[in-house]
């Protein structure tokens, strides 16, 4: 079976594991804080895809949030860059609104990006070069928007935090409004069916963006860190992800003239 065929199936038959799981006794923990919850869940899934993985391609490499391959930096050959449950607070709180994400890349190139919104059964994907789908359906290139009339994705966490408010409040206020739906792969993927025209946050994980990302770009969306760097699955990174025109007015208009600013505090908060 093809690489691409084989993931597209095996996120589904995770995402079967999954909703099978939830009708059992969740387990939940915290990680960094209390707010960072992680659940047997989502180590269980986690370990369903890297062993069937590793099954059907034992040389290639596994990046996971829950523990596997936090050590891989030689991007040689194929590397998978999973989430096992991307919006783990939905899960445990709201039992939707959840991703499984994976996002494959051969010698550090994007190869393929899949997003499962597991509860609402519908799975965006997309192989570089050839599009992107939700579920069987062509996504259309997505419409550029100006900010005055665009709904930007956004964790309002970030609108108290002191130390960022400054950068992101005047983009809140000059946009039509934000939205917060908990996942950043689901937001992503929501940029890229044209929901949002935008999705902004300071910190994220490669496996929160690394399947969405390579949708994005299938669709003509840009994804680019607050000092317009092409993102990387190697480390964390700040995160701005758009349409081309709402991009380009939030990295020009927002984004450079903090440039002084965001420097130290970016190159800080990525290590």
């Amino acid at each position: 079976m093809h690489l691409y065929d084989y993931a597209k199936q095996l996120v589904l038959e995770a995402g079967n594991h999954l909703r099978k799981m939830m009708s059992e006794a969740i387990d939940i923990e915290t990680k960094s804080n209390p707010n960072d919850l992680v659940t047997n869940v989502d180590k269980a899934v986690e370990q369903f895809l890297f062993d069937e993985i590793k099954t059907t391609y034992p040389n290639h490499q596994i990046i996971g949030e829950e523990g596997h391959g936090h050590d891989v930096h030689d991007l040689k050959g194929t590397v998978w860059v999973i989430d096992p449950i991307d919006g783990t607070l939905n899960f445990v709180h709201q039992s939707e609104n959840f991703a499984i994400s994976i996002g494959i890349f051969k010698d550090g190139k994007p190869y393929a990006g899949f997003v499962y919104d597991v509860m609402a059964d519908t799975l965006y994907h997309a192989k570089a070069g050839f599009g992107a789908y939700k579920n069987e359906r062509l996504l259309e290139p997505i419409k550029d928007t100006q900010l005055a009339q665009s709904v930007i994705g956004m964790n309002p966490n970030w609108l108290a935090a002191k130390k960022i408010t400054p950068v992101l409040a005047p983009i809140v206020s000059e946009s039509r409004t934000a939205r917060a739906y908990g996942s950043a792969a689901l937001e992503i993927v929501y940029v890229a069916t044209g929901q949002l025209a935008a999705y902004i946050t300071p910190r994220l994980q490669p496996w929160d963006f690394a399947g969405g990302m390579i949708i994005l770009h299938e669709v003509g969306g840009v994804a680019t860190n607050f000092m317009g760097d092409p993102l990387t699955i190697t480390h964390p990174d700040s995160v701005v992800v758009g349409n081309q025109a709402v991009h380009k007015t939030i990295m020009k208009q927002y984004m450079q003239p903090h440039h002084d600013f965001l420097a130290p505090w970016h190159t800080n908060y990525r290590s």
